[in-house]
């Protein structure tokens, strides 16, 4: 017999705790992928946490606490969603387990609290031990081959297989738009994705990558001096409506020639102040084509305002708003553009030679378009590492070896603490295990025969091992020396946030949805009384 409030709690908890084992099978390089259809019927092949949630919906309110807590570690650090999920499921699951020990109706309020004070001192005690748990540094953010041993983990846990082509990728676009400042922006990676050849045949390219086509005959530019409009390629149109009064053919003439001869001057002007590329984000008219051809000016139209102003950001133009010639100042520059064939797809390329340009694109190549998206979160976790690294360089062991360590001196911890909140701490250690735990068993590994000799090993003072995934049996390695290495903030906020999340839910007693009162229902009027009834 159950309390209100344990009842509330337990139902909480189940929520919660399917939620996580949804994706904790998942987890690591060997996690099984889901098959997610939406609501709008798209299909999804993955096993990106941060994805399945996003495509999910998650409608109990509970459940949704820790898709928020997620939704946090992936704005904050980019990775490690899942991490948060199922240590927030399995933090809920052994709070259950001290519920249900057997205490009176009376003290179920009390537990809670005390379960509550204990994980959030076993949290914070975690975070001050997490720095010591650091394994090494990463010493050259513009070195190549080790941003791309760093990234190595990340994209491993997307694309087991892959993962030392694709991190080469990714460090080598990364590394090549670091500014000095150290300030390093996300969205100037760039991912231009076409279907066809093998993941092999994926390449980076200094400058960006449209799926279009040229608009005129002039197909390949070198040393481009580029104008960008915002505006239609096209005659200016009068605000108001005017009427010509035409009487004879002649007149009829000379109107047309008019309009064509103040075109010619138009398209004269931009190509006389320099300029051999015109960009454009609206309609090309045919007259206007024609005289873009009659002085050799490349034409590329760009549909999106986003691909306009990361265009003029890469090759330091100014989007002008009317077809007036540009200046110096307003014209971009870069090495060449120019229309390639990629399988059978048309692409303009804007290429910059120098190594140090304001955008990098990735050119993804794939068999199927579910391939090339999982391809592109990976890329995405991988862009995402190397943020974290700039602003802290710091690297924990990975494989489990981190959370075992935690786990072990945690426990140690727990033991010094007076009260029942020591109860809460040890549960708080054990949660650690869920990590190898869902590691080997996804490997199809014996799960306790793994933590055991993980715990012998560490309690010899071995901090870096970790479980081997490789191995055919239980085994396990030093992480430092195998490579497989964790970022310090991509554990720091997972703890942190997982913790948060998982108090949040044990700290709820009841749920109160805001939903119309039952009772008759008010009166719908008559319906269509101002028409006409005729019949």
């Amino acid at each position: 017999h159950y309390s209100g409030l344990e009842e509330a709690v337990y139902r909480n908890i189940q929520a919660c705790k399917e939620l996580a084992q949804t994706t904790r099978t998942a987890y690591g390089p060997n996690g099984m992928n889901k098959m997610v259809i939406n609501h709008l019927e798209k299909l999804f092949v993955t096993n990106d946490a941060a994805t399945i949630l996003r495509e999910l919906e998650v409608q109990h309110p509970a459940a949704k606490m820790l898709v928020m807590a997620s939704h946090m570690q992936e704005q904050e650090v980019g990775d490690g969603t899942n991490f948060v999920l199922v240590f927030a499921g399995v933090l809920l699951e052994l709070a259950e387990d001290l519920l249900r020990m057997g205490l009176s109706v009376s003290e179920a309020s009390y537990i809670l609290i005390t379960v509550i004070e204990g994980y959030e001192k076993a949290c914070k005690k975690a975070l001050e031990i997490l720095p010591d748990l650091v394994c090494c540094s990463a010493k050259n953010l513009r070195d190549v081959e080790e941003v791309a041993s760093l990234l190595h983990t990340s994209v491993m846990s997307k694309q087991y297989g892959n993962e030392q082509f694709l991190a080469k990728l990714i460090a080598q676009a990364c590394v090549s738009i670091l500014p000095d400042s150290g300030h390093f922006n996300v969205d100037n990676i760039r991912v231009c994705k076409i279907v066809g050849a093998g993941i092999s045949a994926s390449s980076v390219l200094h400058g960006m990558v449209f799926k279009k086509e040229t608009e005129g005959d002039v197909t390949s530019v070198k040393d481009a001096k580029i104008a960008v409009y915002s505006c239609p390629f096209d005659g200016m149109i009068t605000e108001t409506k005017g009427t010509v009064l035409i009487k004879n053919a002649e007149e009829l003439m000379n109107f047309s020639k008019g309009e064509e001869n103040l075109m010619d001057l138009q398209v004269k002007a931009i190509a006389d102040s320099g300029a051999n590329v015109v960009v454009t984000g609206g309609k090309v008219a045919d007259m206007a084509l024609h005289y873009a051809n009659k002085y050799n000016l490349m034409l590329v139209r760009l549909n999106s305002k986003w691909d306009l102003r990361r265009l003029c950001k890469t090759v330091g133009a100014t989007a002008l708003p009317r077809l007036t010639p540009p200046t110096l100042e307003e014209m971009g520059h870069c090495n060449s553009v120019y229309l390639s064939e990629v399988g059978d797809t048309q692409v303009v390329v804007f290429k910059h030679e120098k190594e140090d340009g304001a955008i990098s694109t990735i050119l993804i190549r794939g068999s199927t378009d579910n391939l090339m998206d999982d391809l592109e979160r990976a890329v995405d976790d991988g862009v995402n590492t190397f943020k974290v690294l700039t602003r802290d360089k710091r690297l924990v062991p990975g494989g489990g070896a981190t959370e075992i360590e935690l786990a072990k001196q945690i426990t140690s911890y727990g033991e010094t603490c007076p009260g029942l909140d020591q109860y809460a701490i040890k549960k708080f250690a054990e949660a650690f295990e869920a990590i190898p735990r869902a590691l080997a068993e996804n490997s199809g590994v014996k799960a306790n025969e793994v933590i055991s000799k993980l715990y012998a090993v560490h309690q010899e003072g071995k901090k870096n091992v970790g479980f081997d995934i490789e191995a055919e049996a239980a085994a396990v390695k030093d992480m430092l020396e195998a490579g497989v290495l964790d970022t310090y903030l991509g554990k720091f906020w997972g703890i942190k946030l997982a913790t948060n999340a998982a108090v949040t839910v044990l700290r709820v007693d009841q749920i109160i949805m805001a939903k119309p009162a039952g009772g008759p229902k008010p009166p719908s009027g008559k319906k269509d009384w101002d028409e006409d009834q005729n019949d």
